[in-house]
């Protein structure tokens, strides 16, 4: 798939989030300066589109991406294990990869 085949807004998340496939989710990586999205990126990705789908719209700080991730990967992580994912502030990039809307919201902590 290839990013001009996907609707996007002017800032670059998807007009309509139930369009998001992995394969749209490689290509906004992709153009973002993520050349592959490993099992821990997909980690992520999936827990922050759960946490949107399933609790009424909530997207998670990266205090709580760490919490999750630590929970689901069975090791302490850091927050600079997720930047080393998403380092472009990793609860934003990495919903805008995950076909999320953009959030308002300042910061992870």
């Amino acid at each position: 798939m290839e990013l001009s085949d996907l609707d996007l807004a002017d800032n670059g998340h998807l007009v309509d989030p139930g369009t998001w496939t992995e394969e749209a989710a490689l290509a906004l990586a992709i153009n973002d300066g993520i050349p592959e999205l490993t099992d821990r990126h997909m980690s992520v990705i999936r827990f922050l589109r759960q946490e949107f789908t399933e609790n009424g719209g909530n997207q998670p700080n990266e205090r709580a991406i760490v919490k999750a991730m630590s929970d689901e990967w069975g090791e302490k992580i850091k927050s600079k294990d997720i930047y080393t994912l998403f380092p472009k502030q990793p609860s934003k990039q990495a919903a805008m990869i995950a076909g999320l809307p953009e959030t308002k919201r300042k910061g992870g902590y």
